[in-house]
């Protein structure tokens, strides 16, 4: 099927993160919404459930979160009342620290098995067998040179609408949201597979 996502742009141009996400969620038969329970993504999370109680909610667990991103991840999903899917990684963590000595380093030979183990291949079996035709997320703008160069609305290489509702929010915009939601954030996160805040792991593009 094709898609037309110039037309899908237009259609989203001047509206706020809450109304692209009532757009999205009213044109989808089946949606989703990715989190890994990064800074700020409560923001996103909060207005969509607003929205749509039920909505299923993916998180990729890789295994390497930090122990506080667990314990906020947990809070939010009772606080939220999430209707949470959780995909991991077909090998253990303790399995594949033996096997790769570690998480390792961005230049090492490894790292892209690494990637596609803990979040590349969890993240194309949910698709494969979750199913869903418009995929929202909350990349933004400002995160990274190549985030820089994307749109509100584009399409994954099977075909499902993906929606950045926050696309063009700034992390000002979203403190003041997130303090009149009274939404707490949690910074003490890592992601093993970026290494750098900059850097992309390959789900935004190789997806």
């Amino acid at each position: 099927m094709s898609i037309n996502t110039e037309t899908l742009n237009a259609e989203v141009a001047n509206k706020s993160p809450e109304k692209i996400i009532e757009w999205a969620l009213s044109s989808a038969k089946n949606p989703i919404l990715t989190t890994n329970f990064r800074p700020y993504e409560v923001a996103i999370l909060h207005m969509a459930v607003k929205v749509r109680p039920d909505l299923k909610i993916l998180w990729v667990d890789s295994g390497y979160n930090t122990s506080a991103t667990y314990r906020y991840a947990q809070k939010v999903i009772k606080e939220l009342s999430l209707n949470i899917v959780t995909y991991v990684p077909k090998q253990t963590t303790a399995f594949r620290n033996i096997q790769m000595k570690g998480v390792p380093e961005v230049d090492d030979p490894l790292h892209g098995e690494f990637t596609e183990q803990v979040k590349l291949e969890p993240f194309r079996r949910a698709l494969t067998e979750l199913k869903p035709d418009f995929w929202l997320n909350a990349i933004r703008k400002e995160q990274t040179e190549f985030r820089n160069t994307l749109e509100v609305v584009s399409a994954s290489q099977d075909g499902v609408i993906k929606v950045a509702p926050l696309y063009h929010t700034t992390e000002d915009q979203l403190d003041a949201y997130m303090a009149e939601c009274n939404l707490e954030n949690e910074f003490a996160y890592f992601d093993p597979t970026k290494a750098l805040d900059n850097r992309e792991c390959g789900l935004h593009t190789k997806i």
